[in-house]
């Protein structure tokens, strides 16, 4: 009974492995952006979470979103990046991405002198912006929204300046450009340093909800009077501003197992709040540009594991790989074991009814005035002399000491016959 159960499990085993997932890769690569970047330090944070766990999270310097979509969709060492909402690429091979988090709101800041009479994107028309460097996601997001309001290089004198950061808050301070684009988190020091400079200020989005409708990757939100210095009243009003999402995207190849390690470090880093988010708020999936992945979405929406919270993470692993090897077990070996009474009576009883089978032959033999008696006197005794060393479960023993009896009874009917006068 056994060895079928167990061949038949075997069996059902060694199909089911083959639909199991590789353990999870111990190496992992995340495109970032430029190393004074909030995304670049967003993936060190998440590169010392995943070193607790033993597994090396490489953070590539990259020049901003658009470079880290070109490596996603092109390199294959690379299956994870942080990218600004907006800045997917016009490529078919966008489609095999899966969003694993929105992370944080990035404002769309735009600094100018202060005391220019310059109070919309429609008034820089003509003016030195400085709009970020190419492949970034600042460039991409500054020129459709200064094009959207009719300001584009080259057309009534307007330039745009591609630099980094710093070197484009430099130009501001020396009177080299006349406006500079940031898309840049509320808590960054270089956001903090600038509102507190009294040298510039921050445009005022007076139609951030008209940009939220026309451009669905971004939010509206305010900067409130006073949140970044109360002492200060900093900023002295509130501002309403425009922000994209931070996304954390990945590539269908990136293993499902390292999605939790993803989300716990993104819940981590991020679900705090922002000074103009509230906590918990996020990571999510709300304004996800791609579908979700599923092992994200649930992990959001439920938290993690039993298993995730108490046995590790590579037990974790382990054990939701395992999930689909215990399909063998359910299908097969369920109803063995409920089958297995039947089948080991039915085994017993052939056993019994063996015997039985012979003593029947020889019984009809001896009714048939066969004169062969004494060899078939010869075979009961042989089949007496088998049952001696027969064990035969205590349930069973009726039917076993019935068949003795009725051996016994064929073997004084031989011995008389035997004994008859003239044999």
């Amino acid at each position: 009974t056994a060895g079928p159960a167990v061949l038949l499990a075997t069996l059902g085993f060694l199909v089911a492995f083959y639909f199991v997932e590789p353990p999870p890769p111990r190496e992992l690569v995340i495109a970032a952006g430029q190393p004074d970047g909030n995304y670049f330090r967003t993936a060190e944070r998440y590169a010392r979470l995943f070193q607790k766990h033993g597994i090396t999270l490489t953070v590539r310097e990259t020049a901003g979103s658009v470079e880290n979509y070109e490596l996603l969709l092109n390199d294959d060492s690379v299956d994870l990046a942080i990218v600004q909402g907006g800045a997917a690429p016009q490529d078919p091979g966008i489609k095999q991405l899966e969003s694993i988090a929105t992370l944080y709101l990035e404002p769309v800041w735009v600094f100018v002198p202060r005391g220019r009479p310059i109070r919309r994107l429609t008034d820089l028309r003509g003016l030195r912006i400085a709009v970020g460097k190419p492949r970034s996601g600042t460039r991409m997001l500054a020129e459709a929204l200064l094009d959207a309001n009719g300001v584009r290089e080259g057309e009534a004198e307007t330039a745009f300046v591609s630099e980094d950061a710093q070197r484009s808050i430099d130009l501001l301070h020396a009177g080299e450009v006349d406006a500079l684009f940031l898309v840049l988190s509320a808590d960054s020091p270089m956001v903090r340093t600038l509102l507190a400079d009294e040298r510039v200020e921050v445009l005022n989005f007076d139609r951030s909800q008209a940009y939220s409708r026309r451009f669905p990757y971004l939010e509206s939100v305010v900067l409130a009077q006073g949140v970044v210095d109360l002492a200060k009243d900093l900023p002295a009003t509130d501002v309403n501003l425009i922000a994209p999402a931070a996304n954390l995207v990945a590539t269908h190849e990136l293993h499902d197992a390292l999605i939790p390690l993803l989300i716990a470090a993104a819940t981590e880093s991020h679900e705090s709040g922002s000074l103009v988010t509230a906590a918990g708020d996020q990571p999510s999936l709300d304004g996800a540009e791609f579908p979700p992945n599923p092992v994200a979405r649930q992990q959001l929406k439920y938290g993690p594991s039993f298993f995730q919270k108490y046995l590790g993470f590579w037990v974790a692993s382990l054990i939701d790989r395992a999930k689909i090897l215990v399909l063998p077990l359910l299908i097969l070996l369920v109803p063995l074991i409920k089958m297995a009474p039947s089948v080991y009576r039915w085994r017993i009883r052939s056993r019994i009814y063996r015997w039985y089978a012979l003593l029947r032959g020889i019984d009809q033999a001896l009714r048939d005035g066969r004169d062969d008696a004494q060899e078939l006197r010869a075979t009961l005794v042989d089949i007496a002399h088998e049952l001696e060393d027969v064990t035969v479960p205590l349930s069973y023993m009726e039917e076993f000491y019935n068949l003795r009896l009725h051996i016994d009874l064929v073997m004084r009917q031989l011995d008389e016959r035997l004994t008859e006068p003239g044999d």
